[in-house]
């Protein structure tokens, strides 16, 4: 590809890339510099595009680009969390009221760490009604 195609901004960064890569030996790692260069170039001209003209590792370009450290192994999202409240949460006062159709009313006030069976007194209180 001729370097006219090349946008103006990546040729530039590939000038400085070369000089960097003649300077340096084989296989050392460029500096943070260049790669956040290549990420703000990868943001306005894409990352295959800055990739290929800057022979950099398009996977790792692109793990820059979205913020994911590219050591940084994918995390499996949790399925299930389980929050526990402090123990003085646990202890606070419930209150439930049933009121029937027919006018019938239980209030229950309840004071322990845990809570009743609802459905359960509300079926035997369903169950006195009849």
């Amino acid at each position: 590809m001729s370097a006219a195609v090349i946008p103006e901004p990546i040729a530039q960064l590939q000038l400085r890339l070369n000089e960097i890569r003649s300077a340096r030996p084989r296989g050392k790692r460029l500096p943070d510099s260049v790669w956040q260069a290549a990420v703000e170039l990868a943001r306005e001209h894409g990352v295959y595009c800055v990739a290929r003209h800057l022979r950099l590792d398009y996977t790792g370009l692109k793990n820059r680009l979205g913020g994911v450290s590219p050591r940084r192994r994918k995390t499996r999202k949790p399925t299930f969390v389980e929050l526990i409240a402090p123990a003085s949460a646990m202890q606070g006062e419930c209150l439930i009221e049933f009121e029937s159709l027919r006018g019938g009313k239980v209030r229950i006030q309840w004071k322990a760490a845990t809570a009743p069976d609802w459905m359960s007194l509300l079926r035997a209180w369903r169950e006195t009604e009849r």
